[in-house]
């Protein structure tokens, strides 16, 4: 048994990096930096990044981490080999030139003017931390490698630890008090509380400290507390309970690595699922010489890397990102204008607002906006001061006039703001000749804010500056500006990195819109939200979404020429091992003609009954004629007179006596017979809706449009995209469903969803209001919902007030749209829709559009209402224009 001053001490554990015979690692390190370099530099490696690349080696050398840099280029290197898109880079790494010249970072730091000490400081005794971005979908494989190369003994995924909560803590206590009663309490105490700041809620300690910054805000839990005996017992020994560990789980990503096996150091966890798990957690690992690595999975790249994939497949192009350049007109167009919807780290609605404010033209200007846009720059206005001063609409003004020539190279790129954590260091540097690394210790005593530090920070910032010529007014100048500047200032390495992840992204977007699109569209399949959002931008765009198609369609949403069609993968039911077998299938014998031919090629995985009524219903079969009331009413026994064949088929795989020369069977399809039936209009798209989750082909509010922004002047999309804190909404659309239930005073209310042609809101009408609105909520009802915003848990819906139905016959004079395909004008839906047209006549002109071509229905002007839409729909081929 050790002791415990063996166990805890730090031991180099560092894992070792298997080099080449004649060679350490420190010398393989300068081998494989040098040659990274010249191939970063084709055209010759300037002397600057030669002794750049010298002193960074040389701080790396004696602080003993060769092995690590090795280590993370190694596992780099296998994913781009792997085909696993990785990062840039993101935090301090990208400003190490070493990191560069090895691929682990895309970023040149001399060019882009990031320091190596802010990654690195020579003056101080800290490990390095790379952080390693990969494609979401494929992480796994990048920790199953390092695993597999270092050692399956010597890697470990890291536990962390969940901690009881201030509502637990409450409703825990009440439990173990009053039992089932004690939940009523609970919730009473619940409801009092301040509500949550970025989804944390104020510790119970907060409650009664007049010393925390919240404590004002808890006046009434407080007031609760102090006047109700029950209430006091239950927050008392909840204090308590508050964050004591509750249970373990997996750290999202970080990894430990050592030299040694891991059970000789530490205590490990094997999960049900086979996983290896410290006992620890990371910084107790740390502590003991253990090493970190974070293996992080960004959504971003997986969309990067379904778009480049979508271009091959669209357009037979090949996008090397690594290779562009950061200057495409295009990609500024389109952030000037506030498109950037969709695009990594500048998607929301403030943000967009700034990107037109400030109008950006080089890559700087990204960066500088990933930088700005925090909340403490924000609260102090630098963000308008920046884009302000960047258009000269706000003079540029020195922190002092003996300061204005010395600073003038510094704060050149940022229009004379303190931006970056970085421009502090060169501050430093220039005006008190600090050393990089006594200006990284300078920074980081100024973020900290302790009184005493930096006031002994100050008198040698004080001393430096004299001793340099500058007078007292100017070092106090200087100070005064930078320490709040330092509070918020930002990491430029970590900002430039996902600069150029957004850049790239906003290249894909202006560039391969439809491909890019249907990358982000993939990537929300299971956000209903998102998904809607993303679908009223690419409406905006003017890009057709189809539905899914058996012919058609891959797994996931994929661009055809300049429409997106929905994947496969999407549709309810539908799994990707049954997916998978439809386009093997499609590809090794041809499409597919009809839905019985779709039957018969089929393999067993696709022969089944659930599968094949999601795919009716979401509209993957209408290219093949038939209707697809009449597709359902056949597909149970078309499914069973395949099934016993498909399977004897499986098993003559392996039969050994089987005959190869066999004639081949009648087609067990052939009585198969279709009708030319279809379901009313509003049962096919409620049907689709069910299995896509939307609305795609037609939706039932279409062409009424104009009616909803009437009197609803933002789309529902819209109010999710920007939403509001607080305040009252107006939101119109339909009622897609409605849950009623009754409180504890036996009083009715109702949930409801409200959906327009883009998203959905759910709305809550409680007792009182419910009794006002109760004959109007009715599933499939179009209307006009006023209400309060609410939030809970960052999740916003809407307290109804007020409900009242909509009229659609408010559609007025414009002229009623109709489309339609020239192979669908068949006499009998001529013949029908003349007949539906004159029976609703009225003074709204009828335009019909088939294909390109437009036709204006002179003599069939409609009264337009809900039952001519309703009617309209149920024609086959005919859709009403949005």
């Amino acid at each position: 048994v050790e002791s415990y001053e063996d166990v805890y001490t730090h031991k180099d554990r560092m894992p070792v990096f298997d080099v080449p015979e004649g060679h350490t690692e420190a010398t393989w390190l300068h081998h494989d930096v040098m040659a990274g370099l010249a191939h970063r530099l084709p055209d010759g490696v300037p002397e600057e990044y030669r002794e750049r690349a010298e002193y960074e080696l040389k701080v790396i050398v004696d602080k003993g981490f060769p092995g690590y840099f090795l280590i993370t280029a190694d596992l780099m290197t296998h994913a781009r080999e792997a085909g696993i898109r990785v990062g840039p880079g993101r935090g301090s790494a990208a400003g190490s030139l070493v990191a560069y010249a090895l691929r682990i970072t895309n970023l040149d730091p001399i060019r882009h003017g990031l320091l190596f000490e802010r990654f690195l400081n020579p003056e101080r005794v800290s490990m390095p931390d790379i952080d390693m971005d990969f494609d979401d979908r494929r992480r796994g494989e990048m920790i199953r490698y390092a695993t597999e190369k270092y050692g399956s003994d010597r890697i470990a995924q890291v536990i962390t630890f969940g901690t009881i909560k201030t509502k637990a803590a409450i409703k825990d206590s009440a439990r173990v008090h009053f039992g089932q009663p004690g939940y009523s309490i609970a919730d009473r105490i619940s409801k009092a509380l301040p509500p949550p700041v970025a989804a944390k809620d104020i510790p119970l300690a907060g409650i009664v400290d007049a010393k925390h910054e919240r404590y004002a805000e808890a006046a009434e839990v407080r007031t609760l507390v102090e006047t109700d005996e029950e209430c006091k017992t239950i927050f008392d020994t909840a204090r308590g309970l508050e964050g004591l560990i509750r249970n373990a789980g997996v750290h999202a990503c970080a990894v430990i690595m050592s030299s040694e096996p891991l059970l000789d150091a530490i205590p490990l966890w094997r999960r049900d699922d086979g996983s290896i798990i410290t006992g620890w957690d990371y910084p107790s690992c740390e502590a003991i010489g253990l090493l970190k690595m974070d293996f992080l999975g960004l959504r971003n790249l997986t969309v990067i890397g379904d778009a480049i994939d979508n271009i091959q497949a669209n357009r037979g192009e090949d996008v090397d990102l690594d290779r562009l350049a950061t200057d495409d007109p295009e990609t500024f167009a389109l952030l000037v204008r506030g498109d950037s919807l969709g695009v990594f780290q500048l998607d929301g609605g403030a943000m967009r607002d700034l990107l037109r404010r400030l109008r950006p033209t080089g890559f700087e200007d990204i960066v500088a906006v990933n930088a700005l846009y925090r909340p403490g720059p924000m609260a102090m206005n630098t963000h308008n001061n920046y884009a302000d001063r960047k258009n000269k609409r706000q003079a540029i003004e020195p922190i002092h006039p003996e300061l204005a020539e010395p600073l003038r190279e510094i704060l050149a790129e940022t229009h004379g703001l303190v931006v970056y954590q970085e421009q502090i260091m060169q501050i430093a540097q220039k005006v008190a000749g600090y050393s990089m690394g006594r200006a990284d210790v300078l920074r980081r005593a100024m973020g900290k804010k302790k009184k005493e530090v930096l006031e002994k920070e100050f008198e040698g910032f004080r001393a430096g500056m004299i001793e340099n010529g500058f007078s007292g007014e100017a070092v106090q100048a200087l100070w005064d500006t930078i320490l709040p500047f330092a509070g918020y200032a930002f990491n430029k390495s970590h900002a430039a990195g996902y600069a150029l992840v957004g850049y790239w992204t906003a290249y894909l977007k202006s560039n391969y819109t439809a491909e890019y699109m249907a990358a982000l569209l993939t990537s929300v399949g299971d956000n209903k939200d998102k998904s809607a959002i993303y679908l009223s931008e690419c409406r905006r765009l003017g890009i057709k979404v189809l539905p899914p198609d058996v012919n058609e369609s891959a797994l996931r949403f994929a661009a055809v020429g300049s429409d997106i069609r929905f994947g496969l993968g999407a549709v309810r039911n539908v799994g990707a091992n049954v997916v998978e077998s439809i386009i093997k299938t499609r590809e090794e014998k041809g499409k597919y003609s009809s839905f019985t031919e779709f039957l018969d090629k089929s393999e067993l995985v696709a022969c089944n009954k659930r599968v094949i009524e999601s795919l009716i219903k979401a509209g993957a079969f209408d290219s093949m004629g038939h209707t697809r009331l009449s597709m359902i009413q056949v597909h149970e026994d078309a499914v069973e007179a395949v099934v016993p064949l498909k399977r004897q088929e499986a098993m003559g795989q392996f039969d050994l006596f089987g005959g190869e020369n066999k004639e081949p069977a009648s087609s067990p399809l052939a009585h198969v017979k279709f009708t030319a039936e279809e379901w009313p209009r509003k049962q096919l798209l409620a049907h689709e809706r069910d299995m896509l989750g939307l609305y795609v082909s037609a939706h039932p509010l279409d062409g009424a449009e104009g009616v909803l922004r009437k009197h609803a002047p933002r789309t529902i999309a819209a109010i999710i995209d920007n939403p509001p804190r607080e305040g009252e909404l107006v939101v119109a659309g339909l009622i897609t469903s409605l849950e009623r239930r009754v409180n504890k005073k036996g009083e009715p209310w109702a949930i409801c969803t409200v959906e327009d042609l883009d998203a959905s809101l759910e709305v809550l009408f409680f007792a009182k209001s419910y009794a006002l609105c109760a004959a109007d909520l009715v599933e499939d009802n179009a209307v006009l919902v006023k209400g309060r915003v609410n939030w809970r848990e960052d999740k916003m819906s809407v307290f109804g007030a007020d409900l009242a139905p909509l009229d659609l016959t408010e559609l007025g004079e414009t002229p009623l749209v109709l489309h339609t395909r020239a192979e669908k004008v068949t006499l009998p839906v001529v013949l029908e829709l003349k007949q539906t047209l004159l029976a609703h006549q009225g003074n709204t002109p009828v335009h019909l559009h088939v294909g390109e071509q437009r036709y204006a229905l002179d003599g069939y002007s409609v009264k337009v209402t809900p039952a001519l839409l309703g009617e309209v729909k149920t024609i086959r081929g005919i859709t009403v224009a949005s």
